[in-house]
């Protein structure tokens, strides 16, 4: 019987559906732990096997047999530490999200997750039956209770744990991030150990998949409910726990490396830029294409795309109308030529003249309005579009929450493309982001920040004029969207009745917008897409 136990937290980037390149993955990070830290366990993500989340990948046949080929070639290959590995676990009941724990070749033991979150971005008991039973395994005479997890979010799977005769909990996670996330998984973890008095290792998943951006962010908490390790956030690597016990029979973890906590600005500008180069990699796009229009909202994103991908990957055109400030085109150029990028200038004029003037008949005794706003916007998407399918470059979107919410983008026009990197950024978030990446290196001008925001679409335009102010505008949103709160709730904390009505009609009656709006990275507590599903056609009023 050993007095020590070295646990290896593996937090790992992983692809959805690359069942075999995700079981090089974690024979790689197995092989390497033993070799490099002499773990005696190795802790991979949940659903490592399938990547998280696999979605309707779990219906489909061949997706079986390829798990199942995949949990082999780790039992053959991941050499002598015992792994612990995330995998869907297919039985004639049905499907598990399970743990197997594999050692000398064999699978020793296997937690299904008794657990099955369904809210936000989760609908795990679309797929997944839950477990019942507590699992414990001994390692060199070290009894590990197995979990995966949603498990620690309530208190009955440790506590089985625990009677079954567990002396420390690992689990398995494939926890999205948010801003505060980590706060928040480290307070349920703290309230777990605490109720049961164990200590606990806890690893999660690192890398974009879509819409979610998964944070590592990977730690270890004694039974007091202390923190003693910590990974770093947004970056893959093996990190090393030692687990000792003493005359009582008591395990503690031997204090580590403690990461220290981000600010909100600098986790989500890491979450945003980690979000954009996997899913341009993922994709095997070879760059991206953005238009520039001299405005906040397209210098964060190229800088974020930058920062993303390498300049050498990025290419920013710049568009202007009849209605372009020569201000615009001096900062668009700026940023380019502080970031690197190529950098194209296509005037829109011809096309617009072009366009109004076939539609001339039909717009025959009708004053100017949106339309020919809109026009100049679908305009730009032609030409974005056009250097996007030579170019193979995937086009980036510009628009933040603040404009998805009310409907302040044009469809068809600047919300097309095949990524939106700010989708989930409010405009008040948009400049915190902006400011702090010029804290780093100055790539924004000053003048970018301080302007009053406008679309440049017809003369002296502000985006005041059709708009509250964002100050206004951004909290009125989070309490709607995040909180779900009513116009009541929402007037009580200050605000005009009549703006906030009129605010909530706009986010009411744009959702046919944001269905047809690409994908984002997902920062907040509540974003459009996943965890967002109102109903287009809907007769509800307040």
């Amino acid at each position: 019987m050993s007095d020590s136990l070295g646990i290896a937290l593996a937090q790992i980037n992983l692809l959805v559906g690359d069942v075999q390149g995700n079981a090089a993955r974690v024979v790689a990070a197995a092989r390497a732990a033993r070799a490099e830290l002499g773990a005696d366990l190795v802790l991979l993500p949940e659903l490592a096997l399938s990547g998280y989340p696999p979605e309707d990948l779990l219906f489909h046949r061949g997706f079986r047999r390829q798990i199942e080929a995949g949990l082999t070639r780790v039992r053959a290959e991941a050499g002598e530490a015992a792994v612990m590995v995330g995998f869907p676990e297919y039985t004639r009941a049905g499907i598990y999200n399970s743990a197997a724990l594999i050692s000398a070749g064999e699978v020793a033991a296997i937690h299904r997750k008794a657990e099955l979150p369904n809210y936000k971005v989760f609908d795990e008991k679309r797929y997944f039956r839950a477990g019942a039973q507590p699992t414990v395994m001994e390692l060199k005479g070290f009894r590990v209770g197995l979990l995966v997890c949603e498990d620690i979010w309530e208190r009955e799977a440790a506590q089985l744990a625990r009677a079954a005769g567990a002396q420390l909990l690992a689990v398995i996670n494939a926890s999205p991030y948010e801003i505060h996330k980590q706060r928040e998984r480290e307070n349920i973890a703290r309230a777990r150990v605490l109720d049961v008095g164990l200590p606990l290792a806890y690893v999660n998943l690192v890398g974009g998949q879509d819409e979610l951006v998964f944070d590592g962010n990977s730690f270890v908490m004694n039974a007091e409910g202390e923190v003693v390790l910590r990974a770093p956030p947004f970056e893959e690597g093996s990190f090393l726990a030692h687990f000792e016990r003493d005359a009582r029979a008591k395990v503690a973890p031997r204090a580590g490396e403690v990461s220290p906590e981000l600010s909100d600005e600098a986790s989500v500008y890491r979450a945003l830029t980690l979000g954009v180069r996997d899913y341009v990699g993922k994709h095997g796009f070879p760059g991206v294409v953005m238009g520039l229009s001299g405005g906040v909202d397209s210098a964060l994103t190229l800088a974020i795309a930058v920062d993303a991908l390498g300049a050498e990957r990025v290419q920013a055109v710049m568009m202007p109308s009849r209605y372009t400030a020569s201000m615009s085109l001096e900062d668009a150029a700026e940023e380019a030529r502080m970031l690197g990028v190529r950098y194209s200038v296509l005037p829109i004029e011809a096309m617009f003249e072009s366009t109004l003037a076939t539609l001339k008949g039909e717009f025959a005794g009708r004053e100017p309005d949106a339309t020919e706003e809109n026009i100049q916007s679908r305009c730009r998407m032609l030409l974005l579009m056009g250097i996007s399918n030579k170019t193979g470059r995937m086009l980036l979107t510009t628009g933040n929450k603040s404009e998805m919410a009310v409907g302040y983008a044009t469809l068809y026009g600047d919300m097309a493309g095949g990524f939106a990197p700010i989708k989930d950024c409010s405009k008040g978030l948009v400049y915190r982001l902006a400011n702090y990446r010029n804290s780093l290196t100055r790539v924004i001008p000053q003048r970018v920040i301080d302007r009053p925001p406008s679309a440049e679409l017809r003369p002296g335009q502000k985006d005041s004029d059709s708009l509250p102010p964002y100050e206004i505008l951004d909290p009125i949103l989070e309490a709607f969207i995040e909180e779900d709160l009513s116009v009541d709730e929402i007037e009580a904390r200050g605000f005009e009745r009549a703006t906030v009505a009129r605010v909530l009609d706009l986010v009411k009656r744009n959702e046919y917008k944001r269905r047809q709006a690409p994908p984002g990275v997902r920062v907040s507590r509540r974003a459009f897409g996943r965890d967002w599903r109102y109903p287009i056609t809907n007769g509800y009023r307040r």
